[in-house]
């Protein structure tokens, strides 16, 4: 009678799960917002003449703040000292504002205003920024790019402290327990965020048969009403957790500013913090430039307007399509029977190449991206399990890192080989993308349940934080030097447009991305590098991290 009373919460499956989904479903809102206006960056060049420069930086702002103010060590300080359950309701709240300002920036309100008329104005030079040459606006960039930007920024704050929070909140509720595999299924869930706003933000921009690129970020906006109120209810869960343990939420042990050189002198977590850099810059900024490499390399021909396939209803339809690929791959892993978990293969696969093939009907890059995360919907769970019972977190990694080098070179120089061939190159496309996904699962069931097992459990929150911080100066780089680069590697597409000779929709998916994606490529070999370096400094000094997760 006496263990019944006293058991924990987390001890509950349904319970630890319930959590779990709670904190995946705010963050597959924040996905969603945060490559909302990937997919039309064709349209927010020629409808609010954002060129690759100025996009670019703009997708860079997300991570200014975290980066050079130094806010996701703040937001750790934060996490550790006032808890999980503050921090959370923080972080939607700050993703809020941000998102709001952003959506304003590229309504027709904002056009013409006096607060255009500003912006246009000022912000040209930032005192120091400028002199570093990591100034998060330039002169020429457009208001409405750089207004968005400042939402952004305000946004990535947000965003990022709600990852962090949510590696702590895991750690919390799966300690000892199936952590890998809930970290690695959090990460699957909310990366469908990506393949919805893939879907769904050209169709909110081109509603009711005229381009408002603005409707696409108040879809993305209204869901991160939601994820704050996922939040909330996480909320009274956590709080019942702490109440049946009897722990604050503010540690007993007060947090020190000094205790993050704990963090610092541990080897093994530079050499994750440094491979989570490499692996996320050649992962994140390349998510937001897809579509238009897409666009860029494979001959999508128009689909008549009248056609089932230019409806929205099948944009609907496809929806429903990928999230049974989604459900019934993930189920799969959960099932005992043999036979049920081939029946449930047997259901997605059959879905995946339903969807492929509307992609195709459609002729839609939009679409055939958002196949990015459904690979790994259906394999982070395996990877998890596996790292759980069998260990291999740091092999894990160098296989994720080799899948990626291939993934961009295949973008780089093969894809292009197949432009006129529609059939060829959209089949390729697909294939490339699925294990791009694929690579991309190997890291959150692998990486970051290693994290606790480098660093003392009194500051997790900021070494994630600053792991985090570290990831993010990548995330603010390589955004920004993608566009730049391909600015610079298409010169003759600014002086055709100049000339009368090609419009800017034509100029807009008329790219060359081989050098950015040889860029990418590179990363990908710094980080397998980096691999061989862990796994031989785990066997060195024992940090376990090829050990299996789940204590026997």
């Amino acid at each position: 009678m006496t263990e019944k009373t006293i058991k924990l919460l987390k001890d509950s499956p349904v319970m630890r799960w319930t959590a779990l989904l709670l904190l995946s479903f705010a963050m597959f809102c924040a996905y969603i917002f945060m490559d909302i206006l990937s997919p039309i960056k064709d349209l927010l060049e020629t409808t609010r003449g954002w060129d690759s420069d100025a996009f670019g930086t703009y997708a860079g702002s997300e991570t200014f703040l975290n980066v050079f103010i130094f806010f996701l060590i703040i937001a750790g300080i934060i996490l550790d000292k006032m808890g999980v359950r503050f921090t959370a309701i923080l972080s939607g709240i700050v993703m809020l504002i941000g998102a709001t300002i952003n959506w304003y920036a590229i309504t027709e309100s904002f056009m013409g205003s006096n607060l255009e008329v500003w912006f246009n104005n000022n912000l040209n030079y930032i005192p120091i920024f400028d002199e570093l040459g990591v100034s998060p606006f330039y002169r020429g960039m457009p208001a409405s790019a750089k207004f968005s930007a400042v939402g952004f920024m305000i946004f990535g704050c947000g965003v990022e402290m709600a990852g962090i929070t949510v590696s702590r909140g895991i750690v919390k509720w799966f300690r000892g327990k199936e952590m890998a595999l809930a970290m690695g299924s959090e990460m699957a869930l909310a990366r469908l965020g990506v393949a919805t706003c893939m879907i769904f933000s050209p169709v909110f921009a081109k509603m009711f048969g005229t381009v408002d690129v603005s409707r696409s970020a108040a879809f993305g906006l209204i869901l991160l009403m939601i994820a704050l109120i996922m939040f909330i209810v996480y909320f009274f869960m956590d709080r019942k957790l702490d109440t049946q343990t009897g722990e604050i939420e503010a540690a007993d042990d007060p947090f020190k500013v000094r205790d993050i050189g704990k963090i610092f002198s541990s080897w093994g977590f530079w050499l994750v913090a440094l491979l989570c850099v490499l692996y996320y810059s050649a992962i994140f900024p390349f998510q937001k430039y897809a579509v238009n490499m897409l666009q860029c390399n494979i001959s999508f021909v128009e689909v008549d307007k009248n056609s089932i396939w230019a409806s929205n209803t099948i944009t609907i339809i496809q929806y429903g399509v990928m999230l049974i690929v989604a459900a019934t791959a993930f189920i799969s892993n959960f099932s005992k029977k043999r036979i049920k978990q081939f029946a449930l293969l047997s259901v997605s696969v059959l879905f995946l190449v339903a969807f492929c093939f509307m992609s195709y009907k459609r002729q839609s890059a939009e679409s055939i991206f958002a196949v990015f995360p459904l690979l790994a919907v259906g394999i982070t769970p395996i990877i998890g399990k596996y790292v759980d019972n069998k260990g291999k977190a740091a092999s894990m990694l160098m296989i994720g890192s080799i899948l990626l080098i291939v993934c961009h070179l295949t973008f780089a120089f093969i894809l292009p080989l197949f432009k006129g061939n529609d059939i060829g190159g959209i089949i390729l496309a697909f294939v490339t993308i699925l294990v791009l996904g694929a690579s991309f699962s190997l890291v959150p069931a692998s990486l970051w349940p290693s994290v606790p097992k480098l660093v003392d459990s009194k500051v997790i929150g900021s070494a994630y934080a600053l792991i985090f911080w570290i990831q993010n100066i990548g995330l603010w780089l390589f955004p920004m030097l993608i566009g730049k680069i391909l600015k610079a590697s298409n010169p003759q597409i600014e002086q055709e447009v100049l000339a009368g000779s090609m419009t800017s929709s034509e100029a807009a998916i008329s790219y060359d991305y081989t050098n950015p994606l040889l860029m990418l490529a590179l990363l990908g070999v710094a980080a397998l590098i980096l691999g061989f370096v862990l796994k031989a400094m785990d066997k060195k000094k024992g940090y376990g991290l090829e050990l299996p997760n789940i204590s026997s």
